[in-house]
């Protein structure tokens, strides 16, 4: 909409544009439409709340400007394939993760940090959308969305686009990185050095800031889902037993750890036994699973120390002062933080929220544009 008009001058806009167009005695429907169109999604937004939307692979989460969080849901749909409609999102398709009859089947729509399948992240998006408006159907909100930092031209045309199909009228894109270090309430727009590990669901995202900008930024497909494939994988090789996605997370956030732990940790975990063929139960040890999560581990520290190579000597001391600061569900495995003290030797805290610190930079952004125009993606190329 702009300055200054009312609904009733946007309505009156949108009608005379497209009696315009006609009164020319051309055949042009197709911009009739996208004018119409256009200017009815421009009125639609004045009912709408602006949105900052962190699309991750795993959570969904979605803040509505003056009232926070409003949607932190899973990042999955169920869809029927034999109607193709979608039977449940989020929380409630999450309960459905291996347990479906054979015509719905539960979709992970995002995949390392992008888009996997366009038509259900496009329905999952309405959906959340219309949940932050209370159900509504005629919204269409401005959107600021976190994506990775080295995403492609293509995939990011693909985030653009499911927003713009969900009903959004504006979409922003700002590097998760960036939204990270704001909603971590680092001070970003200083001449100084902050260091910022944002280990997600799909992706870890690391990045060196400084006035506004991104000095040095890379994105490793090793995160939060790795780590629980690679659980399932250890106890499928050691013990012949097959367990799921959600035992595999569970066993992770319970006595999974990236450093040896004051105090020995077992879990005992159901599964089928792929030899015999029926349900079993074992007990698996933190030790067991640290030897699980070795290699995520691993190349998550490797990608910070090369990180921190590959930072200017100005900034480094900077670093060294301030340190690390880890975000995401990721940052939540146990002794991950003493860990890359001891692999960096520099020191190394917690966000505040390291679960929401995407969605609410990117929230504040909502309310300072000045910002989001410095920080909103544009295509540049960053070093790697």
């Amino acid at each position: 909409m702009l300055p200054g008009r009312s609904a009733r001058q946007e309505i009156n806009h949108a009608i005379t544009s497209a009696i315009r167009i006609f009164r020319k005695g051309e055949d042009r429907s197709g911009e009739v439409l996208r004018s119409v169109s256009m200017n009815l999604r421009s009125i639609f937004s004045l009912f709408s709340s602006d949105l900052a939307i962190d699309l991750g692979t795993a959570n969904t989460l979605v803040f509505a400007r003056g009232r926070g969080i409003v949607v932190s849901e899973p990042s999955i749909v169920a869809i029927n394939k034999v109607t193709h409609k979608v039977e449940a999102v989020g929380n409630k398709a999450k309960e459905m993760l291996g347990r479906t009859p054979g015509n719905i089947v539960a979709i992970r729509p995002m995949k390392d940090g992008v888009i996997a399948d366009f038509e259900v992240t496009e329905k999952m998006l309405q959906y959340f959308i219309q949940q932050a408006h209370g159900g509504k159907q005629w919204v269409s909100p401005r959107i600021v969305i976190g994506i990775p930092s080295e995403i492609t031209q293509v995939e990011r045309r693909a985030v653009e686009d499911s927003a713009y199909r969900a009903k959004a009228s504006e979409v922003y894109l700002v590097e998760e990185a960036m939204a990270a270090a704001i909603g971590a309430g680092l001070p970003i727009t200083e001449p100084h050095g902050n260091m910022i590990v944002d280990i997600g669901g799909g992706t870890t995202d690391i990045a060196v800031i400084s006035l506004s900008g991104i000095v040095y930024s890379k994105s490793v497909r090793v995160a939060g889902n790795e780590m629980d494939e690679s659980i399932i994988q250890y106890i499928k090789r050691k013990y012949n037993l097959l367990i799921g996605e959600r035992t595999a997370e569970q066993i992770k956030m319970e006595i999974g750890s990236a450093a040896p732990l004051e105090e020995p940790k077992n879990m005992e975990i159901k599964g089928r036994n792929l030899i015999e063929g029926i349900p079993k139960t074992i007990v698996v040890t933190d030790e067991e699973v640290r030897e699980a999560l070795a290699d995520s581990v691993a190349t998550i520290v490797n990608a910070v120390r090369v990180a921190l190579e590959r930072t200017p000597p100005e900034l480094s001391a900077d670093i060294v002062d301030r340190g690390i600061v880890l975000t995401g569900g990721g940052s939540l495995l146990k002794k991950l933080d003493m860990r890359l003290m001891q692999e960096t030797g520099l020191p190394v805290s917690m966000a505040e929220d390291p679960l929401s610190s995407v969605v609410l930079g990117a929230g504040m952004m909502l309310s300072d544009f000045d910002l989001l125009r410095r920080v909103r993606w544009d295509g540049a190329t960053l070093p790697s």
